[in-house]
């Protein structure tokens, strides 16, 4: 029976997943990679290290399906976007650890970039955050890639290599497919390539080119020569060398858009919202971007094939901790010994005590890009207990998705669905999606398979290779595995999130 496996290459872990015809996983293995803090506010990872543990997910995966890179049709990778990656491209080796997409070390570079407000020739004011936005749907803040590279390139001291041709950049779509389809070692060298959803999260592409755009190039002073080729969602790039050899490596999605493909959101008003390191909530909008004025971000959803292929588009909130907040708990507080430990103590207490945590850590992304936010505990008195900040961390989460449907909302000048589509580890925990259904008003709504970054990454491979026939195909695999409804009255929702809101307001201008 053939197969297609899908890589997922996420902020705390690296996953191979293999999935049958019918969208079932037969096999997977999945390592945790070191998270490297050198400073406060700094996120590093070990891209060798990545690289490495993917190597082994996708052997140990095959072996425990007893299969050979013959039984394989097509990989799909799914990554965590933009964290950034450079390296030489004659010895393979990264320059400098990546930057991940939650470090804030360029938050100066981004107040520069930004400048003052300015009139655009409508006469209106544009914020000079939102300078870049009708080119690229985002806000200039540390969250996108340019500013990580420039970072590189001027403070680590490696611009004279990236001038003459030395260095490539990617994201880490880039350097898995690089690495994967022989690296330096190849007989041509690997591809150099990222796909669109990718592409728009870099602060250097044209959303509606599909292009990288030369005046963001010269003004972040990036060398052309260092990107990869723009290429589509789901096509045939390379194929494979080492365990993968000869397989063809035919999907890529950052991971929040593999996620919306893999709820088989494929229609305009479809959301999804994934529960993992971060939360992200994305609306499909069809082929045409809807720029937003409530903080959102106007991204790409997906493009099934090359140049003439259309593009979907999507609105998205971005949150930078939750899932890692659990994390946080256990490691730096002590609080819970293992993340399993966290529902029943927050269920040990009726509600959070008036305790709200707003995990700024990384400032706030969506919808109020702040990032002279930290993170704050308020509302301690000498009732509460590690269990009221447990559940006020749960919270957190559920209240900051309810900031982002609201925004979304705004900017569509309507409802969100009837029903939220949800994924990501985080799903598994019963309180918070059920508090997330209360907050929200509406049915939260679980898939069968949970990991849907990695099994829309499947479905992009298998698709370029005609292993799938198309979208309604996909869709009728699909099945509901849980559902939560609203049970809140709308006194409690109200008192609840006023409370979140003055949590909210505290955090703001901590840092000067």
């Amino acid at each position: 029976m053939p197969y297609v496996a899908a890589i997922d290459q996420g902020t705390t872990s690296s996953r191979c997943i293999l999935f049958d015809h019918g969208g079932r996983p037969v096999a997977a293995h999945q390592l945790e990679h070191a998270q490297i803090t050198p400073r406060p506010g700094w996120v590093e990872h070990d891209a060798d290290e990545i690289v490495e543990r993917v190597r082994t997910c996708v052997r140990v995966a095959m072996r425990e399906a007893g299969i050979s890179a013959r039984d394989l049709v097509a990989v799909g990778i799914s990554d965590q976007r933009e964290t950034t990656v450079v390296w030489d491209r004659r010895t393979g080796r990264p320059v400098h650890n990546a930057i991940v997409w939650q470090d804030t070390r360029t938050a100066e570079a981004c107040t520069r970039l930004a400048g003052d407000d300015a009139v655009d020739a409508a006469g209106a004011v544009v914020k000079g955050i939102d300078r870049f936005r009708d080119r690229t749907g985002l806000p200039i803040t540390t969250y996108s890639s340019a500013l990580k590279l420039a970072w590189i390139l001027d403070e680590a001291g490696h611009r004279a290599a990236a001038e003459c041709g030395d260095l490539l950049f990617g994201t880490i779509d880039s350097w898995l497919a690089w690495n994967l389809t022989g690296g330096a070692a190849g007989p041509g060298g690997g591809i150099h390539v990222t796909d669109v959803t990718n592409a728009s999260r870099t602060l250097l592409m044209d959303l509606m080119t599909l292009e990288w755009d030369p005046g963001l190039l010269d003004e972040m002073r990036i060398p052309a020569r260092m990107l990869p080729a723009i290429r589509g969602s789901s096509e045939v790039y390379g194929v494979g060398t080492g365990d993968l050899a000869g397989v063809p490596i035919s999907g890529i999605l950052g991971d929040q858009q593999a996620a919306l493909f893999g709820q088989t959101c494929f229609d305009a008003g479809e959301v999804k919202c994934t529960y993992g390191t971060g939360c992200f909530m994305l609306m499909h909008t069809g082929e045409r971007p809807v720029r937003s004025n409530h903080g959102l971000i106007t991204t790409v959803a997906a493009r099934l094939g090359g140049p003439g292929v259309p593009a979907t588009y999507a609105l998205e909130g971005s949150v930078a901790v939750a899932g890692s907040l659990i994390g946080w708990l256990r490691d730096n507080l002590g609080i819970i010994g293992d993340a399993s430990e966290i529902e029943p103590l927050a269920r040990s207490v009726p509600d959070s005590g008036d305790v709200v945590f707003v995990p700024a850590f990384s400032g706030l992304f969506a919808p109020h890009w702040r990032s002279d936010a930290r993170g704050v505990i308020v509302g301690l008195t000498r009732f509460a207990t590690r269990a009221h900040i447990a559940r006020a961390a749960l919270e957190s989460t559920a209240y900051q998705v309810y900031d982002l449907g609201v925004a979304m909302t705004a900017d569509l000048g309507g409802e969100l669905p009837d029903e939220l589509r949800v994924d990501g580890g985080m799903i598994g925990n019963d309180l918070l999606m059920q508090f997330q259904a209360d907050i929200l008003d509406r049915p939260i709504v679980a898939p069968r398979i949970a990991e849907t970054s990695a099994l829309g990454a499947a479905y992009a491979a298998g698709l370029a290779v005609g292993f799938w026939g198309g979208p309604d195909e996909l869709r009728a695999m699909g099945s509901e595995s849980r559902r939560w409804e609203p049970s809140m009255d709308d006194a409690t929702r109200a008192t609840g999130i006023a409370r979140w809101h003055k949590g909210l307001e505290r955090t703001l201008g901590w840092v000067d």
